[in-house]
């Protein structure tokens, strides 16, 4: 049985509109949606190769931009959560000691210290 181009483009289509909002609809962090719009990026990118092999400008032009979209809130995800992170360690060493690679970070009296754990030696940083 031979099918239409346009209805296996729609098919690819349909099949990729339904994978891409099922995961973003369960998922429950901030990961798992970067994740998913990573993965998306790369469906459209091979949406888009498969209309070059079949000379199907419609799907390469939706795989294209498709996939470009992706990557663009992919890339924004990934920012914001770079942000989220860098604003989360600037709490911390602001407010509170913390531990990073055996040494204790703490502030005194305006100055911050830091301890090696293993020795119990303390250095100001600044």
């Amino acid at each position: 049985m031979k099918l239409n181009s346009k209805g296996i483009s729609l098919a690819l289509m349909t099949s990729l509109a339904v994978s891409a909002l099922t995961p973003m609809a369960l998922a429950d962090s901030r990961q798992k949606n970067k994740n998913n719009w990573r993965n998306l990026a790369g469906a459209g990118a091979a949406v888009a190769g498969y209309g070059l092999l079949k000379h199907n400008k419609t799907a390469t032009i939706l795989g294209a931009a498709g996939g470009a979209y992706a990557a663009s809130r992919y890339e924004k995800d990934r920012h914001s959560q770079s942000q989220q992170s860098a604003a989360r360690k600037r709490y911390y060493r602001s407010s509170r000691s913390y531990t990073h690679n055996g040494r204790k970070y703490y502030t005194y009296q305006g100055h911050e210290y830091y301890m090696n754990t293993s020795t119990g030696a303390r250095h100001r940083v600044r």
